[in-house]
C-alpha cells in the first residue's frame, strides 16, 4: 500500500458497504464511512457524502489513502459525477480505488463501465469488482424480494437463463483484499457464486426452504421495464430489462474462482443465504 491513511467506504450503511466497513475495522485498518445521513456505524468515524452535492466530498476525503466506491443508485450516466470526485481523490492523496460495477458491464460500457474504463489511467492501485446479481435481491429490500413477500412471484424478462448469483458478503471480502492488501489486484474481478441458477431455480430454492410456494413469472422486455419504473428512471429501466435480456441469452450463464482465490473460501450457495434470512425472519 502507497502511504498511510484510512479507507473511505461510499455507501457505508448499503449492502456492500456496510461489510466493507465491519470487515476492515475487524482487520483493524482506519475506516471513513461516507452516506448521505453520516450515520454512526461502530469503529469507523461516519461522515456525510452525497454524490450530488460536491461540497461534501472534500471533507469525506480527508486522511484517507484509499476509497472504495459505490456508484450512485439508479444514475444511467454515473461518470458525470464520479470521475470529478476521482480526480479530486487523486489530488488529495488517494492512492487506490476500489470500484463495484457489475458483471454485466464491461470496461467502457453503460453506467460504471465508463468509471472502470478510467480508473487505471487515474490510479496506479486499483481493482473493478464485478459480481454477478446478488443473492439478497430476493432476501433484502429490492423488488424481488419485496414481490416474493407480497405475491409469491419472481417478475424477469431472463427466461430460462441462468445467472452465478453471489452473496453481497462474499462480495465484501474480496472488496476487503482488494482495498487492504499489500497488493492492489490491479485487475477486472469477475465474481459470483457456486453454481449458475435460473430463476425457476431460485423459486424452487426459496419455496423449500420457507415452506411458502414462490413462483418465477417471465415478462416481457416491455412489461419487465415498466414495471421497473416504479423504482427507477426509465432510462435505468431499460437498461436493467436488457440486462435481463442478455440473461435469457446466457451472458450471465457462468461461475469462476474468483471468491475462492481472493479469499481463500469458498463462496456461499443461494440455499445458504436464503436459510439464514429465514432463520432471522422467525
Amino acid at each position: 500500500m502507497s502511504g498511510p491513511g484510512a479507507t473511505l467506504v461510499i455507501g457505508a450503511t448499503g449492502t456492500t458497504g456496510r461489510r466493507v466497513v465491519a470487515g476492515l475495522v475487524a482487520e483493524g485498518h482506519q475506516v471513513t464511512a461516507a452516506g448521505r445521513r453520516a450515520t454512526p456505524v461502530p469503529g469507523a468515524r461516519a461522515v456525510r457524502f452525497d454524490w450530488d452535492e460536491p461540497e461534501t466530498h472534500g471533507g469525506a476525503l480527508a486522511g484517507n489513502s484509499r476509497v472504495y466506491l459505490v456508484p450512485p443508485v439508479g444514475a444511467s450516466h454515473p461518470e458525470a459525477v464520479m470521475l470529478p470526485f476521482l480526480r479530486q481523490a487523486r489530488a488529495a492523496g488517494v492512492r487506490r480505488a476500489v470500484l463495484l460495477s457489475s458483471s454485466a458491464i464491461p470496461a467502457g460500457g453503460p453506467a460504471a463501465g465508463r468509471v472502470h474504463q478510467a480508473l487505471p489511467g487515474l490510479f496506479e492501485e486499483w481493482a473493478v469488482l464485478r459480481p454477478s446479481w446478488f443473492m439478497q435481491n430476493f432476501t433484502g429490500s429490492h423488488s424481488h424480494a419485496r414481490t416474493i413477500r407480497e405475491d409469491g412471484v419472481i417478475l424477469t424478462a431472463a427466461g430460462d437463463g441462468r445467472v452465478g448469483f453471489v452473496d453481497a458478503a462474499d462480495i465484501a471480502a474480496v472488496a476487503v483484499r482488494a482495498v487492504a492488501d499489500v497488493r492492489a489486484p490491479c485487475a477486472d474481478l469477475v465474481l459470483t457464486g457456486p453454481q449458475a441458477l435460473s430463476h425457476d431455480d431460485v423459486a424452487a430454492i426459496i419455496t423449500e426452504v420457507t415452506g411458502r410456494p414462490v413462483t418465477h413469472r417471465r415478462l416481457t422486455f416491455e412489461r419487465f421495464r415498466d414495471h421497473l419504473t416504479a423504482e427507477v428512471p426509465l432510462e435505468y429501466a431499460g437498461m436493467l430489462a436488457e440486462m435481463d435480456h442478455a440473461i435469457a441469452a446466457g451472458a450471465e450463464d457462468r461461475t469462476t474462482d474468483t471468491v475462492r482465490r481472493i479469499t481463500g473460501r469458498p463462496p456461499r450457495s443461494l440455499r445458504t443465504v436464503v436459510e439464514e434470512e429465514a432463520a432471522r425472519s422467525r
